[in-house]
């Protein structure tokens, strides 16, 4: 099965074995083989054994997306399907012409990383927002100069709300 991921940005793309096996195997990411274990603790938690290293992953799906806790820090990801129309529409676009960085949750903005004018690097962290006690970094999606900022410090905002545009 081939699977093509949405991380920070970037697309990846992993090949499983299917059925994946209960013990030890082999999947390829972006054209590297990699072999590990993979167990089902509980619902929603994976242990990984990963190049002797173990990792324990949490599979968290909320009203923001799908995300992965590892190791204190969650990660953020997207499974896209080649075949839609939106995914292809999505790769055609490419990092070509202004781009929004959009609330993914509502919320209220606690901090401004960048000021408008500012020419920044793909997936640099432009604003903070505070949304059920956690507060998340939103990184622009493509090198370019920041436009517009759309927010101050303070203002509550709504999910999809645009808060800046990067050209």
């Amino acid at each position: 099965m081939t699977l093509h991921l949405q991380i920070a940005g970037r697309s990846h793309r992993v090949e499983l074995p299917t059925p994946l096996p209960a013990a030890e195997f082999t999947c390829t990411l972006d054209g590297r083989n990699i072999t590990l274990q993979a167990e089902y603790l509980q619902p929603g938690v994976l242990s990984l054994l990963i190049a002797g290293k173990s990792y324990r992953c949490y599979l968290d799906q909320g009203p923001e997306g799908r995300a992965v806790l590892l190791d204190g820090q969650r990660h953020s990801y997207a499974v896209e399907d080649p075949r839609s129309l939106n995914s292809r529409r999505t790769a055609a676009r490419g990092a070509d012409g202004p781009r929004a960085i959009k609330a993914p949750m509502p919320g209220r903005i606690v901090r401004i990383l960048a000021e408008p004018g500012a020419v920044v690097e793909a997936n640099q962290a432009i604003v903070v927002i505070e949304a059920m006690k956690m507060q998340n970094e939103l990184k622009s999606p493509k090198a370019g100069r920041l436009a517009r900022m759309a927010v101050a410090v303070g203002d509550t905002v709504q999910a999809g709300a645009i808060l800046a545009i990067i050209e």
